[in-house]
């Protein structure tokens, strides 16, 4: 065996570090780079079509009753700064060994690769092909925080850098997924009883978000990313010049309540239950 090759504990993880350790970082920040170009690419900036205009407006803020409202992709700019903060954090030499990074390093490059691609695919007008882009985005994001779970975070940097963007990042993708899988349907002529599925879905948002709050203990970042998402449904129902429907504004307003409310319970009642076991 190679004399830098990592070392394996009784307990699964290992000392020491090889030259996959080292891989793996490079190629976490390459993805950041690569996820980042794909944005400005997704924004018009290199001056392509934009992602809302992309694709006859498939994924415009009016197209379909679970849009969210423009200014709600504002998020990106706090997720992408987040996750070139975590690229960043996790190359340096003191991360290289670091459980949770080789844990999940994989996977948010993962993540980062395949939201360049999902950018593409709606670039193409490939409608249906960005919602399966999205869903094996989003099995990846879940993949990703589940493994975070696992562990907490050690210093309050790692917390906000690693946990917190990836979180956010989750739960944003949570109702893109749904934003997007709509707009896939719509697309295709499928507009009957969207009022009501539209209500059902916004409905199983938000029994996520309950499910999610209660097994990470109230990890906020999931919370603000969905409960964000769900709110600009509402606010885009509610005001669009296209697709109002005061029915799924209530709905998806009740959502986000009920996400945050949740979240935020679920976070007071986990650190009581720190400070009474200290």
């Amino acid at each position: 065996m190679s004399s830098d090759a990592p070392l394996d504990r009784l307990d699964g993880t290992r000392t020491g570090h090889g030259p996959s350790d080292t891989v793996r970082q490079g190629v976490v920040v390459a993805s950041a780079v690569l996820g980042i170009v794909g944005a400005a690419a997704g924004s018009g900036a290199f001056g392509g079509t934009p992602v809302a205009s992309a694709a006859g407006g498939a994924l415009s803020a009016d197209a379909t009753f679970v849009a969210p409202a423009g200014p709600a992709f504002a998020i990106w700019s706090v997720v992408y700064t987040g996750l070139a903060g975590l690229a960043v954090w996790q190359a340096l030499p003191a991360r290289r060994e670091d459980p949770r990074q080789r844990a999940t390093g994989w996977w948010t490059a993962a993540s980062l690769v395949l939201n360049a691609v999902w950018i593409g695919t709606v670039q193409l007008g490939s409608v249906w092909s960005s919602v399966v882009v999205i869903a094996v985005l989003l099995l990846v994001l879940v993949k990703t925080f589940g493994a975070l779970l696992a562990d907490r975070p050690r210093t309050r940097v790692e917390g906000v850098l690693v946990d917190g963007t990836i979180g956010l990042y989750l739960g944003w993708v949570s109702i893109a997924t749904v934003a997007n899988a709509a707009a896939a349907l719509r697309s295709s002529g499928l507009t009957g009883g969207e009022t009501g599925w539209a209500v059902a879905v916004l409905g199983v948002a938000a029994g996520v978000g309950v499910f999610t709050a209660v097994r990470s203990r109230g990890r906020l970042a999931f919370g603000a990313g969905l409960a964000w998402g769900l709110g600009w449904v509402a606010a885009a129902r509610g005001g669009a010049e296209q697709n109002t429907s005061t029915t799924v504004a209530v709905s998806a307003g009740v959502a986000a309540a009920v996400v945050a409310g949740t979240t935020v319970a679920a976070r007071l009642l986990s650190r009581g239950r720190r400070r009474r076991r200290g």
